[in-house]
């Protein structure tokens, strides 16, 4: 955690210091939810009351398919799965929606941040919309939520695909949160687009991919009005206590998906959590950073694909 920290402190840095000067010199100001919604609310898209909290949720593909439910990373949104539901929903039903704090589903009048209160608050995702079993996909926070429900859930879960996970104290980071300093929260709260611009060339092993579209989608959401906040709030609740434990607790079957470049979460990692899980397999994708389902979605919609396939003719064996 305390390695994003200083990432993010050096996004700040480039993107404030680029060709156009000082960002906060033209900061921007929050964005309402009408104005978010116009621009990037889609017809398949709806929103839930759970729990007391209005949630955006996305579903596509036939509604009798094999469920993949989808969760994103911090800061980021449920468009962060774009290219790789394009690519599954003809086969699986793909469900994704926005985390508490983020995109259009907005602050949480309760702030349930804490990832055990994000994992709690997914298993009432799956419970809310009738879920059966579903196969949890997460990358990052998202993965971090995913594999803490199949661990305390086991009976929700069919199979995990962990993106990049979080689960693994980094740089001492274990039991306590880190404190937040200023300049994080400065960049967290007003999401400068040169700043959200950088951040990218630290996600992507190839900035030169992301696109300004993906650049403005991620600035907006991230300045919809309260999630600035949200987001310091997440992070002064954050803990990576050590996972072996609940990782060995897991019961279903689990693919994990890293990228050899990814500066956010360590490579190293997935080896451990692979050793841990009883039924898991790792795969690392040269030449990828922190978020594979965009940067190589046809690749990742392949092994995934592959993988669930295999868990099919497992089970059809007498």
């Amino acid at each position: 955690m305390r390695r994003f920290l200083l990432i993010i402190l050096a996004v700040i840095v480039a993107g404030a210091l680029g060709a156009v000067g000082f960002v906060w010199l033209n900061m921007p100001e929050p964005a309402e939810l009408s104005e978010v919604e116009a621009a990037y609310l889609t017809e398949d898209d709806r929103y839930l009351d759970i729990d007391g909290a209005k949630v955006r949720i996305r579903e596509q593909g036939p509604a009798d398919a094999p469920v993949l439910l989808m969760i994103h990373g911090f800061t980021f949104s449920l468009e962060s799965w774009d290219q790789l539901a394009d690519r599954l929903d003809d086969d699986f039903r793909v469900v994704r929606y926005d985390l508490l704090g983020h995109g259009l589903t907005g602050p949480d009048a309760m702030e349930r941040y804490a990832p055990d209160e994000r994992a709690a608050f997914a298993s009432r995702v799956i419970e809310t919309l009738g879920l059966e079993k579903p196969v949890l996909v997460g990358n990052s926070l998202g993965g971090l939520v995913s594999w803490k429900v199949a661990a305390a859930r086991p009976d929700q879960v069919a199979a995990l695909v962990l993106i990049s996970p979080g689960a693994y104290s980094i740089n001492g980071v274990g039991d306590e949160p880190v404190p937040v300093p200023a300049p994080v929260a400065f960049y967290l709260k007003n999401a400068p687009e040169a700043a959200v611009r950088a951040s990218f060339g630290r996600i992507y092993a190839d900035p030169s991919a992301v696109s300004d579209e993906r650049v403005a989608l991620a600035a907006a959401m991230m300045r919809r009005e309260g999630n600035g906040v949200a987001f310091v709030k997440s992070l002064e609740e954050f803990v990576l206590p050590n996972p072996d434990e609940d990782l060995s607790r897991i019961e279903a079957p689990t693919l994990i998906l890293w990228g050899a470049e990814d500066l956010i979460v360590p490579p190293e990692h997935g080896p451990l959590i692979e050793a841990q899980v009883p039924n898991a397999r790792l795969i690392t994708y040269a030449g990828v950073g922190h978020v594979a389902q965009e940067e190589v979605p046809d690749r990742v919609a392949d092994d995934l694909r592959r993988f669930l396939f295999a868990l099919d003719q497992e089970a059809e064996q007498p």
